[in-house]
């Protein structure tokens, strides 16, 4: 495991640095630049050609593509993530900032949606052709296909305009500084945001422990006379977390990436709302680390859910 884990490392880098300069690349062929979002549509005509010129050489915006991506990229390797253009900050203070309101709310999703899933997904299982089973099936269906935004607006709309249960959206209120304070701010968007995943975790689920019920080493535990729910716990559940394991180690980098709706549909102080606007005003900088950080989540969080897959199922051999 360790020969396959320092190789899997390895190739970490040259696909993060491929996938970099697409987005790079990508931002290079997008009209207009960080300068032209800088000055108001009315005041373009009016501003001196020479001085535009010289506000985009200052920022390193003259030089050739390669160039400015060469730099960006030793920048980064040497841990200088350089400045937003549009607000000046430095970019690792934005991180600082920004990053832990992300992944406290990615968090509370995942944690929500990976225990529920899970759950419901057993039970749909086990009721297989029941009432409670064609239930199950029904909202998990409608969980996944109604968008997240549409479900967020009528949460507001329910538990915080007409019944005041809960905050509207930010992050804190005033006077708030602890993390048990966030709490009642946390509570709608990280449900909002857990309850595609909760439905995609619990049909997942589903499948997996009906295959796991149909193993030959199930029949033979139940023919030994083993009790049924122990059967179904230390059997079926077991094999079946499996693969369920291997989709929600995928879902923490993707949910990430994917609070982006949520972010701004509750005005959550994250790095998707900064995500946001830096693509709006061009700011490559801010744009690039955010995209490199997504990545190399997903890139590590492939490499977690291998090595849990192999210690959770002794039958798993890395490297193999």
């Amino acid at each position: 495991m360790p020969t396959y884990i320092i190789r899997r490392l390895l190739t970490l880098v040259p696909m993060a640095i491929v996938i970099s300069f697409l987005v790079y690349l990508g931002l290079e062929l997008t009209p207009g630049d960080a300068v032209s979002h800088m000055i108001p549509p009315d005041g373009i005509g009016s501003m001196d050609p020479e001085r535009l010129q010289m506000l985009r050489e200052s920022l390193g915006l003259g030089q050739p593509f390669l160039v400015r991506y060469w730099i960006w990229l030793t920048g980064v390797v040497q841990g200088e993530f350089g400045y937003s253009l549009s607000g000046g900050v430095p970019i690792a203070q934005i991180f600082l900032t920004r990053l832990p309101a992300t992944l406290e709310l990615s968090i509370a999703a995942l944690v929500i949606s990976s225990i529920a899933g899970s759950i419901l997904g057993t039970i749909s299982a086990l009721t297989r052709g029941s009432k409670t089973d064609q239930a199950l099936t029904t909202v998990g269906m409608l969980g996944v296909s109604i968008p997240e935004f549409f479900i967020g607006l009528v949460a507001i709309l329910i538990f915080s305009l007409n019944l005041q249960w809960l905050p509207v959206g930010g992050r804190l209120m005033p006077g708030d500084d602890s993390f048990w304070d966030r709490i009642p701010n946390l509570v709608m968007p990280a449900l909002v945001l857990s309850i595609m995943m909760t439905a995609g975790v619990m049909r997942y689920a589903r499948s997996s422990m009906l295959d796991a019920l149909s193993k030959d080493f199930v029949r033979t535990a139940r023919s030994k006379g083993m009790p049924e729910w122990r059967v179904n716990l230390l059997h079926g559940f077991r094999v079946a977390l499996t693969p369920v394991i291997v989709l929600i180690g995928f879902r923490l980098p993707v949910l990430i990436g994917g609070t982006v709706v949520i972010e701004q549909v509750f005005q959550w102080p994250g790095i998707g709302n900064e995500f946001i606007a830096s693509v709006r005003a061009q700011d490559y900088p801010l744009v690039m680390m955010i995209a490199l950080f997504s990545v190399i989540a997903v890139l590590l969080a492939s490499l977690i859910v291998d090595i849990l897959t192999a210690v959770i199922d002794p039958r798993v051999r890395l490297g193999d």
